[in-house]
């Protein structure tokens, strides 16, 4: 083999393993767990669907909160299956309840054990699964009309304290799902939250024609991808969206009780 050969096969060489270092890199990424703590809700007075989440993870609006008007909502979490929220979605609206839509989607995905998910339908049927595997401590709490879970948290409290706060905001005069979310996480953050610190934060409501100029359902769609303090930042961007999208504020819908 000649020098300019056996350079080129050097060269060669050295672009194959650089591509294997940036797939490396790249798998480790989309490996890492979205160690998190989430609520999905459902408002039976108005027909509203919604999630809250925060995790100390990048950006954790992009993966974790799915939800579609007048079906239902699903967070999607630890190693996260993001097909879990469209087909989650799809068979919900195809009439399955949210136990068994889990049920389903987990007994055929083979990383089952990692996955953590909570889903809501618009009926008020609540569900979560947490697989064994998911980081310590994890776990959820199914109760009426919503679904609180997560995973690397700094204890069961977190869970619980993010449940109790749901319900006690609910109960509040004047107040909507968006609100009672909002106390949700905040509680669960003043219980310990992701044993890993806080990054980001994210707020999902849909209503029917609730989004801009009616044309879509995201009613409230707010994201705080990168903050030292992101449930704090997403509470005042809730209170922003109420001062101007005053209108849709104040006329909620009234859900009929068939639907």
């Amino acid at each position: 083999m000649g020098t300019t050969d056996y350079t080129r096969c050097m060269q060669r060489l050295l672009t194959f393993l650089c591509f294997l270092g940036a797939l490396s890199v790249s798998t480790q990424a989309a490996e890492r767990p979205v160690a998190t703590y989430s609520i999905v809700a459902f408002d039976p007075a108005t027909g509203d669907l919604g999630i809250a989440v925060q995790s100390k993870f990048f950006g954790v609006g992009s993966v974790v909160p799915w939800a579609k008007a007048g079906v239902g909502a699903v967070a999607t979490q630890s190693y996260a299956n993001t097909t879990y929220g469209p087909e989650g979605l799809k068979l919900m609206a195809a009439g399955k309840a949210p136990e068994a839509v889990l049920k389903q989607l987990t007994s055929a995905d083979p990383a089952r054990a990692l996955r953590q998910v909570g889903m809501v339908d618009a009926k008020g049927r609540a569900a979560s699964f947490s697989g064994e595997r998911c980081n310590a401590w994890a776990g959820h709490h199914v109760g009426d009309h919503y679904a609180a879970q997560g995973n690397l948290l700094a204890g069961e409290a977190v869970v619980k304290d993010m449940a109790a706060a749901f319900e006690k905001a609910r109960k509040q005069p004047d107040s909507q799902l968006a609100d009672w979310l909002i106390a949700a996480v905040t509680a669960a953050e003043a219980a310990g939250g992701d044993k890993r610190g806080k990054q980001s934060a994210a707020l999902l409501v849909v209503r029917a024609k609730g989004g801009y100029a009616g044309l879509n359902d995201r009613f409230i769609d707010l994201r705080v991808d990168d903050h030292k303090t992101p449930i704090q930042e997403l509470a005042r961007l809730l209170a922003l969206h109420k001062k101007f999208y005053a209108r849709a504020h104040r006329n909620k819908p009234v859900r009929h009780p068939a639907n």
